[in-house]
Protein backbone atom coordinates (compact mmCIF):
# COMPACT_ATOMS: atom_id res chain seq x y z
CA UNK A 1 0.00 0.00 0.00
CA UNK A 2 2.61 2.09 1.04
CA UNK A 3 3.93 4.77 -1.85
CA UNK A 4 6.88 2.79 -4.43
CA UNK A 5 9.10 5.78 -4.37
CA UNK A 6 8.75 5.53 -0.70
CA UNK A 7 9.71 1.98 -0.17
CA UNK A 8 12.51 1.96 -3.11
CA UNK A 9 14.32 4.89 -1.13
CA UNK A 10 13.62 3.36 2.14
CA UNK A 11 15.53 0.25 1.19
CA UNK A 12 18.52 1.97 -0.07
CA UNK A 13 18.74 3.87 3.23
CA UNK A 14 18.56 1.30 5.03
CA UNK A 15 21.35 -1.16 2.94
CA UNK A 16 23.04 2.34 2.13
CA UNK A 17 23.39 0.34 -1.74
CA UNK A 18 21.67 0.65 -5.02
CA UNK A 19 22.64 -2.86 -6.03
CA UNK A 20 21.65 -4.50 -2.66
CA UNK A 21 18.53 -2.20 -2.75
CA UNK A 22 17.86 -4.01 -6.31
CA UNK A 23 18.55 -7.42 -5.14
CA UNK A 24 16.48 -7.23 -2.44
CA UNK A 25 13.44 -5.27 -4.18
CA UNK A 26 13.64 -8.53 -7.05
CA UNK A 27 14.03 -4.95 -9.68
CA UNK A 28 16.30 -3.71 -11.35
CA UNK A 29 19.31 -1.02 -10.47
CA UNK A 30 18.33 1.81 -12.90
CA UNK A 31 14.70 0.95 -11.62
CA UNK A 32 15.61 1.91 -8.31
CA UNK A 33 17.41 4.81 -9.33
CA UNK A 34 14.21 6.25 -11.21
CA UNK A 35 12.28 5.79 -8.32
CA UNK A 36 14.62 7.39 -5.93
CA UNK A 37 14.88 10.08 -8.55
CA UNK A 38 11.03 10.92 -8.72
CA UNK A 39 11.09 11.00 -4.98
CA UNK A 40 14.08 14.01 -4.99
CA UNK A 41 12.21 15.35 -8.31
CA UNK A 42 8.98 15.56 -5.28
CA UNK A 43 11.23 16.64 -2.35
CA UNK A 44 12.81 18.96 -5.28
CA UNK A 45 16.81 18.10 -3.22
CA UNK A 46 18.97 15.09 -3.06
CA UNK A 47 18.32 12.67 -0.45
CA UNK A 48 21.72 10.90 -1.39
CA UNK A 49 25.22 11.78 -1.58
CA UNK A 50 27.12 9.34 -3.98
CA UNK A 51 30.97 9.38 -3.52
CA UNK A 52 34.29 7.87 -3.89
CA UNK A 53 31.73 4.87 -4.91
CA UNK A 54 29.63 5.38 -1.34
CA UNK A 55 26.28 6.03 -0.83
CA UNK A 56 25.46 8.44 1.88
CA UNK A 57 22.25 10.08 3.47
CA UNK A 58 21.94 13.72 3.09
CA UNK A 59 20.56 15.72 6.06
CA UNK A 60 17.27 15.74 4.65
CA UNK A 61 17.63 12.08 3.10
CA UNK A 62 18.06 11.39 7.19
CA UNK A 63 14.98 13.10 7.72
CA UNK A 64 12.92 11.25 5.17
CA UNK A 65 14.73 7.87 6.11
CA UNK A 66 13.63 8.31 10.04
CA UNK A 67 10.20 9.51 9.26
CA UNK A 68 9.65 6.57 6.81
CA UNK A 69 10.79 3.93 9.20
CA UNK A 70 7.94 5.43 11.41
CA UNK A 71 5.44 5.23 8.32
CA UNK A 72 6.03 1.26 7.22
CA UNK A 73 6.12 0.63 11.24
CA UNK A 74 1.94 2.37 11.29
CA UNK A 75 1.49 -0.15 8.10
CA UNK A 76 2.91 -2.93 9.53
CA UNK A 77 0.48 -2.88 12.85
CA UNK A 78 -2.43 -1.81 10.24
CA UNK A 79 -1.91 -5.38 8.49
CA UNK A 80 -1.29 -7.18 11.81
CA UNK A 81 -4.56 -5.38 13.72
CA UNK A 82 -6.79 -6.43 10.29
CA UNK A 83 -5.41 -9.59 9.99
CA UNK A 84 -5.67 -10.73 14.14
CA UNK A 85 -9.30 -9.40 13.73
CA UNK A 86 -9.79 -11.44 10.21
CA UNK A 87 -8.22 -14.22 11.22
CA UNK A 88 -6.03 -14.04 8.25
CA UNK A 89 -3.09 -16.29 8.00
CA UNK A 90 -2.02 -16.22 4.55
CA UNK A 91 0.09 -14.19 2.83
CA UNK A 92 4.22 -14.52 3.27
CA UNK A 93 6.98 -14.26 5.02
CA UNK A 94 10.98 -13.92 4.52
CA UNK A 95 13.34 -16.08 6.93
CA UNK A 96 16.84 -16.48 6.60
CA UNK A 97 19.12 -19.15 8.27
CA UNK A 98 22.30 -19.95 8.20
CA UNK A 99 24.19 -22.85 5.77
CA UNK A 100 24.60 -25.48 8.76
CA UNK A 101 20.25 -24.79 9.89
CA UNK A 102 19.09 -24.65 6.35
CA UNK A 103 21.17 -27.93 5.20
CA UNK A 104 20.03 -29.74 8.61
CA UNK A 105 17.19 -28.72 10.67
CA UNK A 106 15.09 -26.48 8.12
CA UNK A 107 13.73 -28.91 6.01
CA UNK A 108 11.96 -30.94 8.45
CA UNK A 109 10.86 -27.90 10.09
CA UNK A 110 9.35 -25.68 7.08
CA UNK A 111 8.24 -29.55 6.19
CA UNK A 112 5.76 -29.69 8.79
CA UNK A 113 4.72 -25.80 8.72
CA UNK A 114 3.75 -25.73 5.39
CA UNK A 115 1.72 -28.87 5.89
CA UNK A 116 -0.53 -27.15 8.59
CA UNK A 117 -0.28 -23.76 6.89
CA UNK A 118 -0.56 -24.57 3.17
CA UNK A 119 -1.46 -21.12 2.04
CA UNK A 120 1.12 -19.78 3.62
CA UNK A 121 4.51 -18.49 1.28
CA UNK A 122 7.42 -18.65 3.00
CA UNK A 123 10.86 -16.97 1.27
CA UNK A 124 13.79 -18.40 3.16
CA UNK A 125 17.50 -16.67 2.30
CA UNK A 126 20.43 -18.47 3.06
CA UNK A 127 23.98 -17.88 3.83
CA UNK A 128 26.88 -17.25 7.13
CA UNK A 129 25.58 -16.43 10.20
CA UNK A 130 26.84 -12.55 9.92
CA UNK A 131 25.19 -11.79 6.63
CA UNK A 132 21.79 -13.50 7.89
CA UNK A 133 21.81 -11.27 10.92
CA UNK A 134 22.53 -8.15 9.01
CA UNK A 135 19.38 -9.09 6.50
CA UNK A 136 17.73 -8.73 10.20
CA UNK A 137 19.17 -5.84 11.18
CA UNK A 138 18.47 -4.37 8.20
CA UNK A 139 14.73 -6.00 7.40
CA UNK A 140 15.16 -7.52 4.86
CA UNK A 141 13.83 -10.82 6.86
CA UNK A 142 11.68 -10.97 9.76
CA UNK A 143 13.14 -13.98 11.65
CA UNK A 144 16.42 -16.09 11.23
CA UNK A 145 17.79 -18.95 12.82
CA UNK A 146 21.59 -19.10 13.16
CA UNK A 147 24.23 -20.82 14.95
CA UNK A 148 26.89 -19.28 16.66
CA UNK A 149 27.09 -15.82 19.18
CA UNK A 150 24.56 -12.81 17.90
CA UNK A 151 26.00 -9.48 19.86
CA UNK A 152 23.87 -6.80 18.30
CA UNK A 153 21.61 -5.65 21.04
CA UNK A 154 19.09 -3.81 18.58
CA UNK A 155 18.27 -7.21 18.20
CA UNK A 156 15.91 -9.96 20.36
CA UNK A 157 18.53 -13.38 20.57
CA UNK A 158 16.12 -16.23 21.94
CA UNK A 159 17.73 -19.69 22.21
CA UNK A 160 16.43 -22.27 20.15
CA UNK A 161 18.40 -25.35 20.34
CA UNK A 162 22.09 -26.79 21.58
CA UNK A 163 24.15 -28.33 19.22
CA UNK A 164 27.25 -30.40 19.35
CA UNK A 165 30.24 -30.11 17.23
CA UNK A 166 32.45 -33.06 16.43
CA UNK A 167 35.81 -33.83 14.76
CA UNK A 168 35.18 -35.51 11.56
CA UNK A 169 37.49 -37.14 8.92
CA UNK A 170 37.57 -40.70 6.58
CA UNK A 171 37.22 -44.17 7.80
CA UNK A 172 40.34 -45.27 7.62
CA UNK A 173 42.73 -42.24 9.43
CA UNK A 174 44.68 -42.92 12.29
CA UNK A 175 42.07 -40.83 15.03
CA UNK A 176 38.88 -42.79 13.29
CA UNK A 177 39.18 -45.24 16.85
CA UNK A 178 39.71 -42.28 19.11
CA UNK A 179 36.03 -42.05 21.34
CA UNK A 180 37.20 -38.71 22.23
CA UNK A 181 39.97 -36.40 21.05
CA UNK A 182 41.50 -33.33 22.60
CA UNK A 183 43.10 -30.45 20.66
CA UNK A 184 46.60 -31.38 21.53
CA UNK A 185 45.74 -34.72 19.31
CA UNK A 186 44.49 -32.25 16.38
CA UNK A 187 47.50 -30.01 16.22
CA UNK A 188 49.73 -32.07 14.35
CA UNK A 189 46.95 -32.46 11.59
CA UNK A 190 45.60 -29.95 8.52
CA UNK A 191 42.29 -28.34 9.45
CA UNK A 192 39.73 -27.34 6.57
CA UNK A 193 37.37 -24.45 7.80
CA UNK A 194 34.97 -22.44 6.99
CA UNK A 195 34.89 -18.22 5.82
CA UNK A 196 34.96 -15.37 7.66
CA UNK A 197 31.49 -14.85 8.98
CA UNK A 198 30.45 -18.25 9.68
CA UNK A 199 29.25 -18.98 12.86
CA UNK A 200 30.75 -22.79 12.90
CA UNK A 201 34.34 -20.96 12.21
CA UNK A 202 33.42 -18.40 15.13
CA UNK A 203 32.27 -21.43 17.53
CA UNK A 204 35.68 -23.35 16.70
CA UNK A 205 38.35 -20.38 17.26
CA UNK A 206 36.53 -19.51 20.73
CA UNK A 207 36.92 -23.25 21.59
CA UNK A 208 40.88 -23.44 20.45
CA UNK A 209 41.37 -20.02 22.10
CA UNK A 210 39.62 -21.39 25.83
CA UNK A 211 42.27 -24.56 25.47
CA UNK A 212 45.15 -22.96 25.16
CA UNK A 213 45.57 -22.61 21.00
CA UNK A 214 44.97 -19.11 20.22
CA UNK A 215 46.48 -19.22 17.48
CA UNK A 216 44.40 -21.93 16.03
CA UNK A 217 44.79 -24.96 13.74
CA UNK A 218 47.01 -25.20 10.46
CA UNK A 219 44.42 -24.17 8.12
CA UNK A 220 45.02 -26.01 4.85
CA UNK A 221 41.27 -25.03 2.87
CA UNK A 222 38.49 -22.50 3.28
CA UNK A 223 35.20 -22.66 2.17
CA UNK A 224 32.42 -21.30 1.62
CA UNK A 225 29.38 -24.51 2.95
CA UNK A 226 29.02 -27.71 4.74
CA UNK A 227 29.31 -29.63 2.06
CA UNK A 228 32.00 -28.74 0.41
CA UNK A 229 33.84 -29.09 3.53
CA UNK A 230 32.61 -32.85 3.83
CA UNK A 231 33.74 -33.55 0.43
CA UNK A 232 36.91 -32.08 1.18
CA UNK A 233 37.61 -34.43 4.20
CA UNK A 234 36.26 -37.05 2.58
CA UNK A 235 38.85 -37.02 0.03
CA UNK A 236 41.68 -36.66 2.45
CA UNK A 237 42.32 -33.47 2.59
CA UNK A 238 42.33 -33.05 6.02
CA UNK A 239 40.44 -32.66 9.16
CA UNK A 240 37.72 -30.22 10.26
CA UNK A 241 34.78 -29.58 12.72
CA UNK A 242 31.18 -29.62 12.29
CA UNK A 243 27.72 -30.32 13.52
CA UNK A 244 26.68 -33.50 14.41
CA UNK A 245 23.49 -32.99 13.12
CA UNK A 246 24.93 -32.43 9.33
CA UNK A 247 27.00 -35.77 9.24
CA UNK A 248 23.92 -38.16 9.34
CA UNK A 249 24.13 -40.02 6.25
CA UNK A 250 27.47 -39.53 5.60
CA UNK A 251 27.94 -41.73 9.05
CA UNK A 252 25.32 -44.11 7.84
CA UNK A 253 26.85 -44.26 4.88
CA UNK A 254 30.37 -45.05 6.15
CA UNK A 255 31.66 -41.93 4.36
CA UNK A 256 32.82 -40.07 7.53
CA UNK A 257 33.40 -40.78 11.01
CA UNK A 258 32.84 -38.35 13.86
CA UNK A 259 34.91 -38.66 17.14
CA UNK A 260 33.66 -35.84 19.91
CA UNK A 261 35.91 -33.49 21.36
CA UNK A 262 37.27 -33.64 25.13
CA UNK A 263 35.93 -31.90 26.32
CA UNK A 264 32.48 -31.62 24.13
CA UNK A 265 32.61 -28.49 21.88
CA UNK A 266 28.73 -27.02 22.09
CA UNK A 267 27.01 -24.11 20.96
CA UNK A 268 23.55 -22.59 20.25
CA UNK A 269 21.17 -22.09 17.49
CA UNK A 270 19.15 -18.72 18.23
CA UNK A 271 15.90 -17.09 17.21
CA UNK A 272 17.06 -13.59 15.67
CA UNK A 273 14.85 -11.05 14.98
CA UNK A 274 14.27 -7.05 15.41
CA UNK A 275 13.01 -5.75 18.94
CA UNK A 276 10.36 -3.83 18.18
CA UNK A 277 9.51 -4.96 15.32
CA UNK A 278 5.27 -5.89 14.93
CA UNK A 279 4.72 -8.96 13.96
CA UNK A 280 1.78 -10.52 11.96
CA UNK A 281 0.06 -13.55 13.12
CA UNK A 282 2.02 -15.85 10.63
CA UNK A 283 4.82 -14.84 11.81
CA UNK A 284 3.83 -15.43 15.50
CA UNK A 285 2.51 -18.65 14.81
CA UNK A 286 5.64 -19.60 12.76
CA UNK A 287 7.68 -18.77 15.46
CA UNK A 288 5.78 -20.81 18.53
CA UNK A 289 5.85 -23.95 16.09
CA UNK A 290 9.47 -23.52 15.74
CA UNK A 291 10.05 -23.42 19.43
CA UNK A 292 8.03 -26.66 19.84
CA UNK A 293 9.56 -28.29 16.86
CA UNK A 294 13.05 -27.35 18.75
CA UNK A 295 12.36 -28.35 21.95
CA UNK A 296 11.52 -31.56 20.28
CA UNK A 297 14.20 -32.04 18.31
CA UNK A 298 16.83 -30.75 20.78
Amino acid sequence: MADRRLKVFYTVARLLSFTKAAESLHMTQPAVTFQVRQLEEHFDTRLFDRTHNRVTLTDVGQVVYEVAERIFELYDEMERRVREMTGEMGGSLNIGASMTIAENMLPSLLGQFRKKHPDLNVRLKVGNTESIVSMVEHNVIDLAIVEGTVTNKNLLVEHCRSDELVVIMPPDHPLAKHKSLTVDQLMPYQFICREEGSGTREAILNYLNEQGYPEGWTVCMELGSPEAIKGAVEAGMGLSVMSKAGITKELKLDMLTAVPLDPPLLRDFSFVRQRHKFRLPAMEELLEFSRHFCQKEG
